[in-house]
């Protein structure tokens, strides 16, 4: 059959008959199969998640500050029941800043007089251990402004050994090559005030107008060193040190030799002269032999000579644990409670409604006073974890509630039932999937607000969690309260991670809002 094709029209351009073939059903088109692959819930979500640029940030932030709560307990040689009188309210101290005059543990000090300024000089002229630096003098007043080292300025003190902690410790210094006791001054020598229980007045002073310390230089304008000396073979070798200061090796005085005393009797032991940096590190390394090699705080010490760093990230630890525990706790008994009142309805509704009315009314404060009365000397850690979780869970099980009521007369609900589906496959299988991205985001809400309330309820001392090893980051909070205007580091520290913990995790949770919201399913290009 020949195929006779009329074209008509003076547009109409000249096609030959030949190029015009009969269609085959093979020609025809057809849908075709998506290349791209189907995008699950969750996956949808995290896509969502990943868009809000806030929120990815807010989540590297809380990842960084729950490493930080994890790892450095585990790898500090300090604990929370650690402390040291000798170093209260230490200044933070980074090594790769030593040099500089940020974050090197020293504080500035101005206008100091003469005395201050020497005694505080002569620390580092006696040992070795500067306790000033970048010092300047001001000709107008005499006085002079300089950098004090937190650490170095202890300098040296009076300690009670044993007689075996002596011999200890000159073994010690013996191994070592390191000078931890140095030479004793005579009490008769000492300040005759409350100074004279300071050990770092080796030198010559007297009693001045007022009753106060006053230094006697010598002609030189230098201090005049009044080591306790003993004239040689007349005491025993008990009082006097193996390893004796460099530049002592006996002098002689009216044709007699001299020597200094190290130690001084004191009841069965000795009362010796340690330079308490070198006697920190003796006692830690080679009797405890805890880890800990040197006094060093990376973030200062608190008012009870505490390592700031340790207790803020086990304080941290302890409020992640506990407020995930507690959120996990009062989602599960709150989802279970929920799905019943709001699936079935009814009267079973009204009344689970009107229970919850009821504990939602209690105040937070009333339940912890009548919990700590009743429960008596019990750990304060239950107490609070019972008062967070009796009326803590009523929120998710309204959440849960209102996603039931939502979706259970929805068309895949109602054909399931058709089917034969039973109430608890209808109501965790068909119901409950759908309310688990708003159950979620609720959670990643309230843990931040339960940290905060447990940091709150221990800042003001109604709870109290110092205790061994745990500790709260509002205990750090209100232990540098007292120290705010000289040491503010003591209460900056922890207050700058709990302001990065709230807003990171109030960005966090808005993300997972956002990302986990059914109406947004479907919407990705």
């Amino acid at each position: 059959m020949e195929n006779n094709i009329v074209l008509q029209g003076s547009d109409c351009p000249d096609i030959p008959a030949e190029k015009f073939k009969p269609a085959v059903r093979q020609d025809l088109a057809h849908d075709k199969k998506l290349d791209t692959k189907p995008i699950g819930y969750f996956k949808g979500a995290f896509i969502r998640f990943c868009k809000n640029k806030g929120s990815v940030v807010a989540a590297c932030i809380i990842l960084l500050l729950i490493l930080f709560a994890i790892f450095v307990p585990i790898f500090t040689p300090y604990t929370v029941s650690y402390y040291d009188n000798n170093y209260v309210n230490a200044l933070p101290r980074n090594r790769l800043f030593e040099k500089t005059s940020f974050w090197d543990g020293c504080e500035e000090v101005k206008n100091v007089g003469l005395i201050n300024f020497t005694i505080d000089y002569a620390k580092g002229q006696e040992t070795g251990y500067n306790a000033i630096k970048d010092q300047k003098y001001t000709e107008n007043d005499g006085s002079y402004t300089y950098r004090q080292d937190s650490i170095h300025k202890v300098g040296c003190i009076y300690q009670n050994v044993s007689a075996e902690e002596f011999a200890d410790i000159q073994k010690y210094q013996d191994e070592t090559g390191k000078q931890v006791i140095y030479p004793t001054v005579d009490p008769q020598d000492r300040p005759k005030n409350q100074d004279g229980k300071n050990a770092n007045y080796y030198f010559k002073t007297e009693i001045g107008r007022g009753g106060k310390t006053q230094i006697v230089f010598d002609e030189e304008g230098k201090i005049i060193p009044v080591y306790w000396e003993y004239e040689a073979g007349t005491v025993d070798d008990g009082y006097t040190s193996k390893k004796r200061i460099e530049g002592e090796s006996g002098f002689e005085r009216d044709g007699k030799t001299y020597f200094y005393r190290y130690s001084n009797i004191a009841g069965s032991g000795y009362e010796i002269r340690i330079n308490y940096y070198e006697y920190y590190i003796y006692r830690h390394t080679y009797v405890n032999k805890d880890g800990i090699k040197a006094p060093y705080f990376l973030f200062g010490c608190e008012k009870q000579g505490k390592d700031i760093l340790t207790c803020l990230a086990s304080g941290a630890r302890f409020s992640f644990l506990f407020a995930i525990a507690v959120a996990v706790v009062n989602m599960v008994v709150g989802a279970i409670y929920g799905s019943i009142a709001g699936y079935y309805g009814g009267k079973a509704d009204l009344i689970m409604e009107r229970i919850s009315d009821i504990l939602s009314a209690i105040p937070m404060m009333i339940v912890i006073t009548l919990l700590k009365l009743h429960m008596g000397g019990s750990s304060h850690v239950l107490v609070l974890f019972l008062s967070f979780f009796l009326t803590g869970w009523i929120g998710m099980a309204g959440t849960t509630r209102m996603q039931f009521y939502r979706y259970k007369n929805q068309e895949y609900v109602l054909a399931a039932r058709t089917l034969g589906a039973k109430d608890k496959r209808l109501m965790f299988k068909h119901i409950f999937p759908n309310a688990i991205g708003t159950l979620v985001t609720s959670c990643a809400l309230v843990i931040p607000s339960m940290i905060y309330s447990e940091i709150n309820l221990s800042y003001l001392g109604i709870i109290n969690l110092s205790t061994g090893d745990i500790t709260s980051v509002g205990t750090l909070i209100n232990a540098g309260q007292s120290a705010m205007s000289q040491f503010p580091h003591a209460v900056a520290i922890p207050v700058v991670y709990l302001v990065l913990l709230m807003l990171s995790f109030n960005l966090f949770g808005n993300g997972l809002r956002d990302a986990f919201n059914p109406s947004l399913r479907g919407t990705e290009g």
